[in-house]
């Protein structure tokens, strides 16, 4: 599942085979942009931003510097090949190409695809990112204890307040904690989850595979997620599986009810 580190990966692999390239060929399957064609320009810059993914296109001496965003939602994905190469996915999925002259990067079901003038500006409204260099762990933390009524399992995924934590995550960080995930923040510690969190995301941002438990073995990785009725790792105890959210943003959450008891605090 896409989440912050999905994204670092995601920009890292761009970054290496498109970073101080010029485009030789570009095309936007999205009706808003279908006539935007970006050959010629130089890619000055591949980051993330939580799940978010920039390239950053440089200005030329006619035209401002562009970037164009991106975000994978739950299906999307950044292939990269050498040019020529027959596509893993079908043609139709695709949504962006990028060419230059010896790598091409197809986007294929991307959630979201624009193209920003100012894309610092436009996301601004992110929380700390998990996997920047400019982690601030106070702030992250002050803006979630700054919603004491809300489930703790939703401030993990509000990226307003703290961006990275997606859905496996948020199970996985509260089953490590202890913590119910309808828990008040009130009735949290929250640094040491936002402390936790860096430290999950920061073990797995180089991984091929996600890792909660410190096992690798298939089968053996994740301590809750996607694990409904099977037995706690720890205690035995079936893990149970429910929905947590706001009506238009609900979603699955896993998690041992005697690990994770709803009256204690974490």
């Amino acid at each position: 599942m896409p989440e912050g580190d999905t994204v670092y990966q995601a920009a890292g692999r761009l970054r290496r085979a498109l970073d101080g390239e010029v485009l030789r060929y570009s095309q936007f399957r999205v009706p808003a942009l279908a006539t935007k064609d970006l050959s010629g320009r130089t890619i000055a810059a591949v980051r993330s931003r939580g799940k978010h993914l920039l390239i950053d296109i440089a200005a030329t001496a006619t035209q401002p510097a562009v970037s164009i965003h991106t975000h994978l939602k739950m299906e999307g994905e950044w292939h990269i090949h050498r040019v020529g190469t027959r596509w893993r996915k079908p043609a139709h999925k695709a949504r962006i190409i990028l060419r230059t002259s010896t790598y091409e990067a197809v986007g294929f079901e991307l959630g979201i695809v624009e193209l920003l003038t100012d894309p610092d500006a436009t996301l601004a409204y992110l929380g700390p990112d998990l996997l920047g260099d400019d982690w601030d762990p106070v702030e992250a933390t002050d803006r979630i204890t700054a919603h004491p009524d809300t489930p703790i399992g939703e401030a993990l995924l509000d990226q307003r307040l703290m961006t990275g934590v997606g859905n496996e995550y948020r199970s996985e960080i509260c089953f490590l904690r202890g913590v119910h995930p309808a828990t008040p923040v009130a009735d949290v510690q929250v640094a040491p989850m936002v402390d936790l969190s860096r430290r999950l995301l920061w073990a797995n941002k180089d991984r091929t595979v996600r890792v909660t438990t410190g096992n690798t073995s298939t089968n053996a990785r994740l301590w809750v997620y996607g694990r409904d009725r099977k037995p706690c790792r720890r205690c035995r105890t079936p893990i149970v599986r429910t929905m947590l959210g706001p009506p238009d943003q609900v979603r699955s959450i896993y998690f041992c009810p005697t690990c994770q008891p709803i009256s204690q605090t974490g």
